[in-house]
């Protein structure tokens, strides 16, 4: 026991591992119960609730696994709601804090290949547990919990109905459902095989075409993550549709495994990253709906979006990489908008939680109300910012863990005083190592805290620029 409990490590958003290998029933049987009763020691005093919501995506066996944590919870005398079907993970977040649970047991493994499956903790706020809580469950491990003399209750639950009917409030469904009845505008949605199937139908109407709408738990062989290499089938059906119909406006949205993360590609067919979606939405959400309050962005996060919250004279908050971080600002503060560059997105008027169905709605109403295609609204506000930037990111595998403490060492004690050509004017820490250039270009350097591999980020004013500055940082590294 000690040994399957000391390899069981949560990382930014839960705990992940190969199906078979590092997850298993038995880990997984192990960790659910501890995590009830942590939430339990946690939230109690506030919620009074010994009830957790167990909830699932579409990846192998999610649902067997679903069942063993509701099993296992419930040995130890806790209620359990398990959910009757897959749905996203936002939409269990929601459920948490609608049904006044002490929080939510996620079978996912978000954007992973398909091996991978994982447990994502959510608290009674809905949103992520702070790190604080996850070490407390590692600490725990060793430990167990023990029966209870009289278990839980198990009851099956719907997730759909009212986390759709929370979203539909929050945007004017009316006109977008309108303009897509009309012909102005064709939405296409990218569910890349996960739990966003079936959502924006549900939200909007069988007038959706929804692509990799079937249950593939391997992912075509990829990965459910909204980048430009899982999407060629999405880039194919827009440029189609553009060649054979240009009387209404287009949009691809893309939507990760467990959807909790988007992105979007414009009516000529250009891939749209949450860097250019952030602030497109602060523009629209300022501008159309009056909201007011901070902006919260990752340290990866472009430039751009500081520029637009100046537009609209609203402060920047800036955390280190990880949602973690947003929501835990969303909890003390009054927060607009927290974002980062991998597209997770979430809103102070909902739960302190990336949501991409929402930002799928708000992303849809921006374009509605401005009558603009998402690329002509981003070089609008290139144009009203001044402010013209590309931007790229790679991870690099690195030989093994000894490499990455020695460019980790060499990084701490040689600081980089030149980049590409460019000088290094400025060093933020705050995660990794973010350099500023003189051209006001950046590159950011993390590592991953579990694995031998290099994350790279840059931001510079062309694409060009971009990639030499990252091949720079890759032969620095290699």
């Amino acid at each position: 026991m000690p040994v399957v409990a000391n390899s069981i490590k949560f990382g930014t958003d839960g705990w992940r591992g190969v199906i078979g290998d590092e997850f298993t029933f038995e880990r997984l049987a192990l960790v659910a119960p501890v995590a009830a009763k942590v939430l339990y020691d946690t939230y109690f005093s506030t919620v009074g609730s010994r009830t957790i919501v167990v909830g699932y995506d579409r990846r192998f066996m999610a649902e067997d696994f679903a069942r063993a944590v509701a099993d296992a919870v419930t040995a130890v005398g806790f209620d359990v709601l398990l959910s009757e079907t897959y749905a996203p993970t936002p939409a269990f977040s929601w459920a948490a804090k609608q049904l006044n649970a002490l929080g939510a047991l996620v079978i996912t493994a978000s954007h992973n290949p398909g091996a991978y499956l994982g447990l994502k903790v959510k608290g009674y706020f809905g949103g992520s547990v702070s790190p604080e809580v996850t070490k407390e469950i590692e600490a725990l491990l060793l430990d167990g919990v023990q029966p209870a003399a009289t278990p839980g209750k198990q009851e099956k639950f719907d997730p759909w109905p009212s986390y759709t009917q929370a979203l539909e409030g929050k945007v004017n469904i009316t006109k977008i459902r309108e303009a897509i009845a009309a012909g102005k505008l064709t939405v296409f949605a990218d569910v890349m095989h996960g739990a966003a199937a079936g959502g924006l139908a549900k939200l909007l109407g069988n007038r959706i075409h929804e692509i990799n709408s079937d249950r593939d738990p391997l992912f075509e062989g990829g990965a459910p993550e909204p980048l430009p290499k899982y999407l060629s089938r999405l880039f194919n059906v827009i440029r189609t549709h553009r060649e054979t119909d240009k009387s209404g406006l287009a949009v691809g949205l893309v939507f990760d495994g467990d959807c909790d993360r988007i992105a979007a590609v414009d009516g000529e067919a250009n891939f749209l990253s949450s860097q250019v979606l952030i602030p497109i939405l602060i523009d629209h959400l300022t501008l159309r709906r009056g909201f007011k309050g901070e902006i919260v962005k990752t340290v990866s996060g472009s430039d751009l979006i500081p520029r637009v919250a100046k537009l609209h004279n609203l402060s920047i908050f800036e955390t280190p990489v990880g949602y973690k971080y947003i929501a835990d600002r969303m909890l003390a503060a009054e927060v607009l908008l927290g974002g980062e560059e991998s597209g997770g997105i979430g809103y102070g008027s909902h739960i302190p939680e990336r949501d991409a169905l929402l930002s799928a709605l708000y992303v849809l109403e921006a374009i509605v109300e401005s009558g603009l295609d998402l690329g002509e609204y981003y070089r609008h506000l290139q144009e009203q910012t001044g402010f013209n930037s590309a931007y790229d990111r790679i991870d690099l595998p690195l030989a093994s863990m000894e490499v990455r403490s020695r460019l980790l060492q060499q990084l701490q004690t040689q600081p980089l005083t030149e980049i590409a050509g460019k000088t290094v004017i400025d060093c933020q820490t705050i995660d990794g190592y973010k350099f500023r250039l003189a051209d006001n270009s950046w590159l950011m350097i993390r590592f991953s805290g579990t694995e031998p591999v290099l994350r790279l980020y840059c931001e510079a004013p062309t694409l060009e620029q971009v990639h030499q500055t990252l091949a720079w940082a890759k032969q620095w590294a290699e």
